[in-house]
């Protein structure tokens, strides 16, 4: 009876984790078939291109040129809430672990001392 209450709840699990497996390679094939990563990078490259054209007309218009009012900064941040305490509570517990390993060998020094 708890055998098959037990093949059951793995049986569920494993067909949740393979439907999650299919829908993601899904999405990644359709996204690589229609060109979505083609696209982002022919956005960056028009993107660069205007730059360059923006840096050679305030060169010959002689304006002051500063190489950071031509570069593109791309920086997401990625950070949650979530992430954010799972940081922390990692943190404190590798100090924890941290503080009792060495309590651990500071006694078993003394105690071979």
């Amino acid at each position: 009876m708890k055998d098959e209450k037990i093949k059951k709840i793995i049986s569920k699990i494993f067909w949740k984790f393979f439907l999650i497996l299919l829908i993601g390679f899904t999405a990644l094939y359709i996204s690589e078939a229609t060109g979505y990563y083609e696209f982002e990078q022919h956005n960056k490259k028009v993107l660069t291109e205007e730059k360059i054209k923006q840096f050679e007309k305030d060169v010959e218009e002689g304006k002051n040129i500063d190489i950071s009012d031509y570069i593109v900064k791309d920086e997401n941040n990625y950070e949650s809430k979530l992430s954010k305490l799972g940081n922390k509570m990692s943190n404190k517990i590798g100090k924890t672990v941290s503080g009792g390993l060495e309590a651990t060998f500071n006694f078993l020094n003394n105690m071979l001392e």
